[in-house]
């Protein structure tokens, strides 16, 4: 069990050093050595858990949804979407490596020959907030013209072109801004009267939700000890 858990640890030690190097200098010009040092390992461990770069970038892409925390849950179906995309926006704004390596290898086009699946993340977004927005036309929060699939699409997109806007801007300091009006004009589009005026699309959202769902997970932890 401890050399299990070793293993685990390691591995993810070396894909939070790739993430960060894939978020400084892309995917082309990442090297091992360069993610070994960062991670401080052995090109032995590394290769345990990945037979190449490309193998490592791929799994950086399909942990890109599963590196934000949970969004907590919330009355309104909306709101606990609008939480998740603060919290990656947070997280992109404050330089976590996973979020940022990811969204980097993801919408970066790279050359044809680099192997990589790009529509990994980009897929996982589009049923994660489609399973969502099913949620809130259930709820009754959603217009009755909303196309769920089309919407779901448009919010992936929406959000990609408003974090490459603001990253090119000025790497990312007026980032919660941009999601912040992207929301107010597509929730106008799917979400009820009723719905709309209560969602909470403040500037700060991002950061305390982000303090909450922490605050949930170190609970989570120490429930099992106390037990």
């Amino acid at each position: 069990m401890a050399l299990q858990e070793r293993a685990i640890r390691t591995r993810r030690t070396i894909l939070v050093a790739a993430a960060d190097v894939f978020a400084d200098v892309g995917y082309e010009a990442a090297t091992i050595s360069e993610i070994l040092q960062r991670a401080n390992v052995t090109k032995g461990a590394l290769y345990f858990h990945f037979a190449s770069k490309e193998q490592l970038a791929q799994a950086v892409l399909a942990e890109q949804l599963n590196s934000v925390p949970a969004s907590p849950p919330r009355e309104l179906v909306l709101q606990e979407g609008l939480d998740g995309g603060f919290l990656l926006a947070h997280l992109l704004g404050s330089g976590d490596p996973l979020v940022c390596g990811s969204i980097r290898l993801t919408v970066d086009q790279g050359s044809p020959q680099d192997g990589l699946d790009r529509r990994v993340p980009m897929a996982s977004w589009v049923d994660h907030n489609t399973h969502l927005l099913e949620r809130a036309k259930a709820n009754g929060e959603l217009l009755p013209q909303v196309d769920v699939e089309a919407a779901a699409k448009a919010f992936v997109a929406a959000f990609t072109g408003a974090q490459v806007l603001s990253k090119i801007m000025n790497d990312h300091a007026d980032l919660m801004e941009r999601v912040v009006d992207l929301y107010r004009h597509l929730m106008t589009s799917i979400a009820v009267p009723a719905v709309l005026m209560r969602l909470d699309m403040s500037l700060d959202r991002g950061r305390r939700v982000y303090e909450e769902a922490m605050e949930l997970i170190r609970e989570s932890e120490e429930a099992p000890a106390a037990g």
